[in-house]
């Protein structure tokens, strides 16, 4: 079959990782890069990339484009691409204001063109059993998370690192509730406190959240920079080659017929013979063996199909950042104001 003929806007550390699995994909033709920034783009035509200055420049055989820019350039940058017949698939968050986000669902919608949101992590093949396995615990009636990976010290050298908007709560809780939306279902209600206590910066360091599902469950999930643990997504997965490998399951699923710990996938159910109440054990199941795959690189190949007019219901759509970020916003209002907030859909 020919190459998916794709682009990728942004040459930074995010950019480079979709360039490096573009060039390593079998199904992607790299058209172009577009970087606006001369120095920059000067240094990936030394790389031998095909890299340009505008979306004007970008070769005319191209269906598709990564936007991998600054979050404050996604929109623009997203509808333009969009103008042009492209299918987009945009680095999350969607994009810096809901208002935005839903312009840009709303104009993909009326073009009939794919909007994918970067949530990457949906497309490991734990979190596709997960989705099975939870179905084995019965009736869902809670589920208890934590991030908490100590950021070191020079991370926060640049002063935008310290200032509103660069959080947790923006910068790493996004990729946590797209992942429950993906495996639980929509979110409700939130209640949240913020503390800056631990680095005393005007952003917050560490979050504490309370959840309700629209499935009747409940959750609690801890957000920290501060911390040091081992129980964080990418501790647990190694997915992130900048990440230490740590172990320890940062996710537990709770039903009323057993229980489920993310991502290794060990199951708890009752004893063969004996209901799932406490005066009995309970059993574990080790989770399957499943092959290690980069998220981003099978998030771009599954993004390529798309754009040849496959479907394909595990990709985050534009609409699923688009619930995030309400998430988001209800998290960060909450936080502020101490009051429990609604999700509205």
């Amino acid at each position: 079959m020919p190459l998916v003929p794709l682009c990728v806007i942004g040459g930074g550390s995010i950019g480079m990782r979709h360039i490096e699995c573009a060039l390593a994909s079998d199904v992607v033709d790299l058209t172009a890069v577009v970087e606006a920034d001369a120095d920059r783009r000067a240094a990936l035509r030394d790389m031998g990339l095909p890299a340009v200055a505008g979306l004007d420049e970008v070769p005319p055989a191209t269906k598709g484009a990564v936007i991998a820019t600054p979050t404050p350039n996604h929109a623009h940058m997203a509808l333009d691409c969009l103008e042009r017949g492209w299918a987009v698939l945009v680095e999350k968050p969607l994009t810096e204001t809901l208002a935005d986000a839903d312009l840009l669902c709303v104009r993909a919608e009326e073009l009939g063109l794919p909007l994918i949101t970067g949530h990457h992590r949906r497309c490991h093949p734990f979190v596709r059993h997960a989705r099975d396995m939870i179905a084995r615990l019965g009736q869902l009636v809670a589920v208890q998370g934590i991030w908490s990976l100590r950021k070191h010290d020079t991370y926060y050298d640049p002063l935008w690192r310290r200032s509103a908007g660069a959080g947790p709560i923006l910068t790493n809780l996004s990729h946590e509730i797209d992942l429950l939306h993906c495996m639980v279902g929509g979110i409700t209600e939130v209640s949240a406190m913020s503390s800056s206590a631990a680095r005393g910066f005007e952003i917050e360091d560490t979050t504490a959240l309370s959840l309700r599902f629209d499935n009747g469950a409940l959750g609690s999930f801890v957000m920290s920079d501060a911390g040091a643990s081992p129980w964080a997504f990418e501790a647990a997965t190694g997915e992130n080659p900048a990440i230490a490998v740590r172990g320890g399951d940062p996710l537990r699923f709770i039903g009323m017929e057993g229980a489920l710990s993310f991502p290794s996938l060990a199951l708890w159910q009752a004893s063969p013979g004996h209901p799932p109440d406490w005066q009995y054990p309970l059993v574990e199941e080790g989770g399957p063996d499943l092959a290690k795959v980069d998220g981003v690189a099978v998030q771009l190949d599954r993004f390529a199909a798309v754009v040849q007019g496959g479907q394909d219901a595990l990709l985050a759509t534009g609409r699923d950042g688009w619930r995030t970020m309400l998430v988001l916003d209800a998290v960060q209002a909450a936080a502020r104001t101490g009051q429990t907030q609604t999700v509205a859909q």
